[in-house]
C-alpha cells in the first residue's frame, strides 16, 4: 500500500476546521433523559474531537473555528490549549452568537442527543479570518462538513481548502452530515460535491454518501459506484464507513480493501467517527501506510465508544497500541 505524499517541513501535522462546543453527558448509563440526575461537562464537536484525537496520540494539531465570547467559549479554549492544540486560527465572536451545547443520554443504542445550535458561533467564522499562511503551516487540513452548511462559514471553509491546494497541504473532508443544519439534501449535495472535488481524502458513512449523491445518482446504494463517482481529479482516497461491518477503502489507483472492526462493549454511539479520523490522520502524518491508518482508526473508534465521553476517551499512543496488541485476532482485512 502506497503512502500519502506530505510536505514534511511544516510546523503542524494537521489543522482541523469546524465546530468546537460543549458536550454534557449523562452521569448515569442506560437512563432516559427524564430520569437523569445530572451531566458531566466535556469539550466536544467533531472538529475539536479530531484535533484532540491527533494531539493525544502525540501529533501537533491546530484549529480553525469560532467560539462565543462567553464562559463556554473560554472553557473550550482553555481545554484545547491544555491539550497542546495551536489556536492561532480560533476566533472569538462577540456578536451574540453562542457556543453550541449538546445534552446526551449514555446508551449504546437509541441514544437521545439534544443539540442547541441556534445562532451557533462556529458558523460565524468569516473568509477574511482564514489565514493562508496558517493553512500552509500544516501537512494536512481537515474540514468537517457541518462548516459548509451556511454562510459565512461555508465560504471560509472553501477558501481554506483552496489555500491548502495552493500550498500542497493535503485536504481531508470528513463529511459530518447533520441534516438539521441544511435546508435540503439537494443543497447539501451541491456544496459537499464542491468540497469533495477540493479534497484528497473523503471520509463518510453510507448514509452520508447517499446524501452526496442526491443530485448525481439519487438511486445509487452501491459502494463501488460511489467510488467511480467521486474518485477523480484531486480526490485520491474514499473511506466508506459501515459501522459494525467495518470500512471499505477505495484508491484512485484502482486499489481497494475492506477492514473489519474491533468488538467492544459500547457505552455510546457517538465519538467513534472522530476517533477513527484522528488516528488515521495521525498515522499518515507519521509516514504510516493507509492500511495501517485504517487499522489504527478502527482501534481508536472501539476505544472511544467504550468510554464515557468523546474528547477524554480519545486514546494515547500507548493505549492505542496496547489495545491493538491485546485484540490481534479481532480485526479482519480483506482485499478485493
Amino acid at each position: 500500500m502506497s503512502k500519502i505524499a506530505l510536505q514534511q517541513n511544516r510546523s503542524l501535522d494537521v489543522i482541523v476546521l469546524g465546530r468546537a462546543g460543549v458536550d454534557l453527558y449523562a452521569r448515569e448509563s442506560n437512563k432516559d433523559m427524564a430520569d437523569i440526575s445530572g451531566f458531566n461537562k466535556f469539550v466536544g464537536g467533531s472538529a475539536a474531537n479530531i484535533a484532540v484525537a491527533v494531539s493525544k496520540l502525540g501529533g501537533k494539531s491546530g484549529f480553525v473555528g469560532c467560539v462565543a465570547d462567553d464562559a463556554f467559549g473560554d472553557y473550550v479554549k482553555g481545554y484545547m490549549l491544555a491539550q497542546g492544540i495551536n489556536l492561532d486560527g480560533l476566533m472569538t465572536d462577540a456578536s451574540g452568537s453562542r457556543t453550541s451545547v449538546a445534552f446526551t443520554e449514555m446508551k449504546p443504542t437509541d441514544c437521545t442527543v439534544l443539540i442547541y445550535r441556534n445562532n451557533a458561533s462556529d458558523l460565524t467564522i468569516k473568509p477574511e479570518q482564514v489565514s493562508q499562511a496558517y493553512i500552509a503551516s500544516a501537512k494536512i487540513l481537515v474540514v468537517t462538513g457541518t462548516a459548509l452548511s451556511t454562510s459565512p462559514s461555508r465560504e471560509a471553509s472553501l477558501l481554506a481548502m483552496e489555500f491548502a491546494r495552493r500550498n500542497n497541504t493535503v485536504v481531508v473532508l470528513d463529511i459530518d452530515y447533520r441534516p438539521y443544519s441544511w435546508r435540503t439534501d439537494v443543497d447539501a449535495s451541491i456544496y459537499y460535491g464542491i468540497a469533495a472535488a477540493l479534497s484528497d481524502i473523503v471520509i463518510g458513512n453510507r448514509e452520508e454518501f447517499d446524501m452526496m449523491e442526491t443530485v448525481l445518482a439519487p438511486s445509487n446504494k452501491d459502494d463501488d459506484m460511489t467510488a467511480k463517482l467521486f474518485l477523480h481529479g484531486n480526490t485520491q482516497i474514499l473511506v466508506i464507513k459501515a459501522g459494525e461491518l467495518g470500512s471499505k477503502v477505495y484508491c484512485q489507483a484502482s486499489e481497494k480493501f475492506q477492514q473489519g472492526i474491533y468488538h467492544v462493549d459500547a457505552q455510546k454511539p457517538f465519538g467513534s467517527g472522530d476517533a477513527f479520523a484522528g488516528a488515521l490522520i495521525w498515522t499518515l502524518v507519521n509516514d504510516g501506510e493507509l492500511e495501517e491508518g485504517i487499522k489504527h482508526g478502527s482501534a481508536a473508534a472501539a476505544i472511544n465508544v467504550s468510554g464515557n465521553s468523546c474528547t477524554e476517551a480519545m486514546p494515547t499512543k500507548k493505549q492505542l497500541f496496547d489495545f491493538i496488541k491485546a485484540n490481534k485476532q479481532d480485526l479482519a482485512v480483506r482485499r478485493k
